[in-house]
This record gives structure tokens, C-alpha cells and sequence, in this order.
């Protein structure tokens, strides 16, 4: 019988100190194996050198074309393309801006160049993931996923992405149908492109019983349940930890939420639970053993 295995991957590392701060602690305590890096984001760069100062951690690139929080927190693209950048010089706030507005050409043009400065740095990316889904082409770029897909093939990067449907884990607001289509078209890419990618992803912002929350103790167990029902093979989720700081305060409303993701990923509790369930927890450097090019 396959195991059942899950990778929990701290995303929007580099986004600021808060983020920086938590995501060092939880590597250091060996607590999360997993971790991406927003390289357009202002802290990205010591988030690189914590990286090449510590290869054993699985650490890759959170591709980011978006940015929500406008002039709270800005950044703009590593790129001159223009159609990627809105009338005040940062990337656009949503997804469906991005692919209103974007070219193909600037968008690949900007995924290139994140992982190039990455590399040029001298990280060595583990992975590859996406900030906001923008890359996933679900709003009219039909053709985004191919193309980031011949990327990560070029660059012989996985990609976060998955091959296997499961209907609990359709995002709010995706029409089962699509979601489904979408799971298949993204699984005949991953063998067309030779492209390690995970059997099954869940968008854990969009898991209904995981928000509006009054208690940390109600979202973790909440949390545990949810994916201690993940199906047997390598299924990803994804978590956004941060320290409570005025910092993260000034800028987003969901601080309480990456507060508490932080906390559960160093409570005992947490860690007892998968074992207990038989799920081991692991990285894409696992993943890439079991799922590697052929």
C-alpha cells in the first residue's frame, strides 16, 4: 500500500521581516522542511542568504506576478515589461488584472529573471511554486501553465501543481468541471515536460472550515482534521507563517491567520498528530526521489 505523504510549504518567505523571522525559527527548530522565496519582495534577499547559508533546508522560488497589498507594501517587477506593471510601477494587485493586462512574453520574461537572480545570488533552488496562483492561467491565459511548465523543464525545477483530482479539494468559486479539467491538463503537462509535480494540492486559503476562527486551538485542530484526510501518494498544502509584529500589522489584515500558522507548525501537537496518522512530512527533495525525470 502507498504511504501517504504531505509537504507543507511555508510560502512568502522574503516577503518581509515578520515572515523572514518565522520561517528562520521554524528551519531551526526543525519544524517545517519546506519554504519559498518571493524574490521582488523587500526582504528577499536575506532569505536567499539564509538559503545558501543552509543547503540542507528545501528551499525554492515563489514566482510572484502579484502584488495585493498596493503602496501598504510595495514591489515591483524584476522586469521593464510593461503590460506587467500597473499605471504606478508595481505588479498588479489580482490575478485577474495580471492576465487582463499581461503579455505572454513579459510574464516568462519575469519567471525567468526571478530564478535567475536567485541562482546568480548563488542559491540553488530546490522548487518552484507560484504567489496567488496568477501563473495558473485560469483567467484567460490559457496558455500560461504550458509555458511556465517549459520553464521549469528548461531550468529541471518541480513545480507545484497537481495530477490527481480529489472534489474536496476544489477551491471555493471553481466549478467542479473546471476543477477537475484543470487537474488533468496540469497531470498530462507534468509527463508531457517531464516535471515533477505532487499528486494533489490543497489551496489552504480556500478551506471553508479552516476560517473565520476565534481561537488558534479551533484552527489547528480544524487544520489537522482537514488534512488528516489527505489520500494516499504526495499531496501539498501550504501555510503563510509570520510573527505578530507591527510590521506585518501595517500591511495586511490576515496577520492573525500567519500568526497562528506559525505557531502550528512548532506545536507538538501538530507534529504527533501526522505521526499518529501515518503521514510523513516532506520536501520536494523527497518528492524529486520518488517522482524524479525519467
Amino acid at each position: 500500500m502507498q504511504k501517504r505523504y504531505l509537504i507543507i510549504n511555508a510560502d512568502d518567505f522574503g516577503l518581509c521581516n515578520a515572515a523572514n523571522d518565522a520561517i528562520f525559527d521554524l528551519f531551526e527548530k526543525g519544524c517545517i522542511k519546506s519554504a519559498t522565496i518571493m524574490m521582488p519582495c523587500p526582504m528577499a534577499k536575506q532569505a536567499v542568504q539564509f538559503s545558501i547559508d543552509h543547503p540542507e533546508y528545501a528551499i525554492g522560488i515563489h514566482l510572484t506576478l502579484t502584488n495585493e497589498w498596493g503602496e501598504n507594501w510595495p514591489w515591483g517587477p524584476l522586469t521593464d515589461g510593461p503590460s506587467i506593471r500597473n499605471p504606478e510601477g508595481r505588479m498588479w494587485p489580482e490575478n485577474e488584472d495580471f492576465e487582463a493586462h499581461c503579455t505572454y512574453k513579459d510574464a516568462i520574461a519575469e519567471v525567468r529573471a526571478q530564478i535567475e537572480l536567485a541562482e546568480k545570488m548563488g542559491m540553488h533552488p530546490v522548487q518552484l511554486d507560484n504567489h496567488m496562483g496568477s501563473l495558473y492561467g485560469m483567467n484567460g491565459k490559457y496558455l500560461m501553465l504550458p509555458k511556465v511548465f517549459g520553464v521549469c523543464r528548461d531550468k529541471h525545477y518541480p513545480f507545484r501543481m497537481c495530477t490527481t483530482p480529489k472534489d474536496e479539494f476544489c477551491p471555493d468559486e471553481v466549478p467542479l468541471g473546471l476543477y477537475r479539467f484543470f487537474c488533468r491538463f496540469s497531470g498530462l503537462l507534468s509527463r508531457l515536460y517531464n516535471v515533477p509535480t505532487p499528486d494533489y494540492l490543497i489551496l489552504t486559503d480556500q478551506v471553508k472550515s479552516l476560517k473565520n476562527k476565534e481561537k488558534y486551538e479551533d484552527f489547528r485542530d480544524a487544520f489537522l482534521d482537514f488534512h488528516g484526510r489527505i489520500p494516499e501518494g504526495i499531496t501539498e498544502t501550504f501555510i503563510h507563517p509570520a510573527l505578530p509584529t507591527e510590521e506585518i500589522k501595517s500591511f495586511t489584515g490576515s496577520w492573525v491567520r500567519r500568526s497562528w500558522e506559525y505557531e502550528l507548525m512548532k506545536d507538538p501537537v501538530t507534529h504527533k498528530y501526522f505521526r499518529d496518522h501515518g503521514i510523513e512530512l516532506i520536501s520536494y527533495r523527497e518528492l524529486i526521489r520518488m517522482k524524479g525525470r525519467k
